[in-house]
């Protein structure tokens, strides 16, 4: 089973899930990021599948979703889903959107979600992109963006904070971050497109998220990438709490691109207001 030191697995009845300490010290949201115990999906899809796209049945997905939300208290009429294309764009919804992705057509184009009202639970997922999840408790506004190495390239994460900042007013001194469960650096073999990409990026030393291999490829730490966005945003590194779980390692528990290619499901975060 999976191990972690800095963030928290828990089960309640046969799912097990993943939280982080600072968004539950904080008190202002329920949250949650899935793993693959838990659920009612079969084969390629077993068992908590939460993507609508890959294949599996719908009434196993909206079954997984009502089991996962039912283990962090949160009414699973209230989910807001986006089809993610690896962009940089980040939306802000209201409890107008609450069955987008699921009983209303869905977001287009869109990575990131945020929204000020409560009870709206916004999610996005994944299957070896980072998750990233936003929660600033002093001016109430919550987010949650997806970010793949093309997302992170495009900088989605200080994307994200400098809506929260433009549209509500955040400090991003006050905004708190998980990094969730990704492909690290063991795994994440890139080529010198990638690598070239990231080395636009100003502000991060490529020696900081790259080790060079002997055949002219390099191993990515993807998560580092986004903390040091992230930290670029403005938001303090006392305030993120950082992944130490590959999801293709543990791919037995997490479903993972690299391990699995098209044939699986996909993981979710889930966050809301209180």
């Amino acid at each position: 089973m999976l191990k972690t030191k800095n963030l928290i697995l828990a089960k309640q009845n046969d799912v097990w899930y993943i939280q982080f300490p600072k968004l539950l010290k904080c008190g202002s949201v329920k949250h949650v990021f899935s793993t693959r115990r838990g659920g009612v999906s079969k084969g390629d899809f077993a068992s908590m599948n939460l993507s609508f796209s890959r294949g599996d049945e719908k009434e196993n997905v909206l079954k997984n979703y009502e089991i996962l939300c039912s283990a962090v208290g949160i009414n699973p009429a209230d989910l807001v889903l986006a089809k993610q294309t690896h962009t940089n764009n980040v939306i802000s919804v209201t409890k107008a959107h609450k069955g987008t992705g699921i009983t209303l057509p869905s977001f287009n184009d869109v990575d990131g979600l945020i929204t000020n009202e409560p009870n709206v639970a916004l999610v996005t997922q994944y299957a070896d992109c980072t998750p990233l999840l936003f929660c600033d408790p002093v001016k109430r506004v919550v987010a949650t963006s997806h970010a793949g190495w093309r997302g992170t390239v495009k900088l989605i994460g200080k994307v994200t904070v400098e809506k929260m900042r433009r549209d509500y007013g955040c400090n991003p001194k006050d905004i708190i971050a998980g990094i969730g469960p990704c492909i690290g650096s063991c795994c994440y073999e890139v080529d010198a497109p990638v690598y070239n990409e990231f080395c636009k990026i100003p502000f991060i030393k490529p020696e900081s998220i790259f080790t060079e291999k002997p055949n002219g490829k390099y191993m990515l730490d993807l998560a580092n990438a986004n903390r040091l966005i992230l930290i670029n945003a403005g938001i303090l590194p006392e305030n993120i709490d950082m992944t130490d779980i590959c999801t293709c390692c543990n791919r037995d528990d997490l479903f993972s691109h690299r391990a699995f290619g098209d044939k699986r499901g996909n993981l979710a975060a889930v966050i809301q207001l209180i």
